[in-house]
């Protein structure tokens, strides 16, 4: 291929969007298709690119966490929302959370000024034509896939795609809230006290899950938790599993003191600003697929929650991913057509920060073939590394979305039975292997890296 062919580019979400500003940057011509705001999603508020539709949170920036590491290797790759992540932070604690309107309203800004970027607001609608013709393309539809441009889909891989449901979490209105039931603290005091948390008591506890159990659900009683993706299960579906596994879980206590009792709460809400004004704060976990009546009724029964209004309630939604093992090569590219690649949460590479990570993947990929190179492989010492391992595993026959974890990583040369030390490890590995892969792979350009502040010295 020549350098000058155009890429073209399905879907400018996390994944798509990275893609194209990589792409763009390497004096690449893209032409990115968004078909927001003339078509909506059920979810989508606005018509901005990279919209973030569930949590603001993009995880842990803890070096010794997976998520951290992939932070670590995503900064030395010169990762562009990352950056922009960066740019538009609120204050979360330990975890990198964003503004999302203006992380949204500032990739939008920037794709749409960039001289290298068409930016086509229609749904794409001529992927068989694009295959036919081996046209260099990336499709990065995201989770939230048109169901007309699902069926191009389904033409072009011969099988059916799988689909998963989650849920996106409300957003309250800090005003609404009685803060003298409140107190502000992260967790073991980690960069000072950025959540704000509600303590429950036994009885409120027992009480919140006992109308979880039994609240009315927008989805009728069929739908089972089978049908749900593990790590996004709607909060009254968790509550359903078992009456103290939310105490275990999202209302979790621990590394927190109630400073009216001095101490630890039987269970704790936590609540993660929005924006640095703090004006708005998204309940942590609380992804639900109660009718809205229900929420309001339910969740004004957390203390100080009384007279909450709510900016956004939860909503449930249709998501979609491809069976990646199957259908993609390591390189992610379509078995058979080669010149045309997936990315984000479609391929089941589950999470924000992964989405682009796989767009970034996509797009270096794309570059190398358009150089009449092969795709360079990302080392499976890396956490990054591991997942796209995973993603595109012949032998993965039962696939499920997934985020990084240390579960699928490499195994180290030297058992370390310690988890704190294991985990240490496991990042010091990746940070090494990063950066020797992009001294290796020079050719590729890479964008100017940053330092990623990350908590641990």
């Amino acid at each position: 291929m020549a350098l000058t062919d155009t890429v073209t580019i399905i879907g400018g979400g996390l994944a798509g969007s990275e893609a194209a500003w990589q792409l763009a940057e390497r004096g690449v011509s893209v032409r990115l298709y968004e078909m927001r705001p003339k078509r909506r999603t059920p979810v989508h508020k606005s018509g901005d690119l990279a919209e973030l539709v569930c949590s603001n949170s993009l995880k842990s920036l803890d070096e010794s966490s997976a998520a951290g590491a992939l932070k670590y290797e995503l900064a030395t790759l010169g990762s562009y929302l990352l950056h922009c992540a960066f740019s538009t932070r609120v204050a979360a604690g330990g975890a990198l959370a964003v503004d999302r309107d203006a992380f949204g309203r500032l990739v939008t800004r920037n794709l749409e000024a960039h001289e290298g970027i068409e930016l086509i607001r229609e749904e794409f609608t001529s992927l068989p034509a694009l295959v036919v013709a081996q046209s260099p393309g990336i499709i990065a539809t995201g989770p939230l896939t048109s169901s007309s441009f699902e069926a191009q889909l389904v033409g072009l891989l011969k099988r059916k795609s799988l689909a998963f449901y989650d849920a996106a979490a409300p957003i309250v209105d800090a005003d609404s809230l009685d803060l003298e039931r409140l107190f502000f603290q992260s967790r073991y005091d980690k960069s000072g006290a950025d959540y704000l948390n509600a303590p429950l008591t036994r009885k409120e506890y027992d009480a919140l899950i006992e109308e979880l159990v039994k609240g009315e659900r927008t989805l009728p009683r069929s739908f089972e938790t089978a049908e749900l993706f593990q790590a996004c299960q709607p909060i009254e579906e968790v509550a359903r599993s078992g009456h103290d596994t939310l105490r275990y879980g999202a209302l979790k206590p621990v590394g927190l003191k109630d400073p009216r009792t001095n101490q630890r709460p039987w269970a704790v809400v936590q609540l993660r600003p929005e924006n640095n004004n703090q004006t708005a704060y998204n309940l942590v976990g609380f992804q639900t697929n109660l009718t809205f009546g229900e929420q309001k009724r339910i969740f004004r029964l957390i203390p100080g929650f009384e007279k909450a209004v709510f900016f956004r309630y939860g909503v449930m939604h249709r998501n979609t991913f491809i069976d990646s093992p199957q259908v993609l090569d390591e390189g992610f590219a379509l078995r058979g057509a080669p010149s045309l690649r997936f990315a984000g949460q479609i391929t089941g590479t589950e999470g924000y920060v992964e989405a682009i990570a796989s767009g970034l993947f996509a797009a270096l990929a794309t570059y190398a073939q358009l150089q009449d190179m092969k795709p360079a492989l990302l080392p499976e010492e890396t956490v990054l590394g591991s997942l796209f391992a995973y993603a595109t595993d012949p032998a993965n026959t039962n696939y499920q979305p997934m985020h990084v974890n240390y579960g699928i990583v490499k195994p180290l040369a030297k058992t370390v039975r310690r988890k704190n030390e294991r985990y240490e490890a496991y990042s010091l590995r990746s940070r090494i292997s990063i950066e020797a892969f992009r001294k290796r792979n020079s050719f590729l350009s890479f964008l100017p890296s940053y330092e990623v502040p990350l908590l641990l010295p």
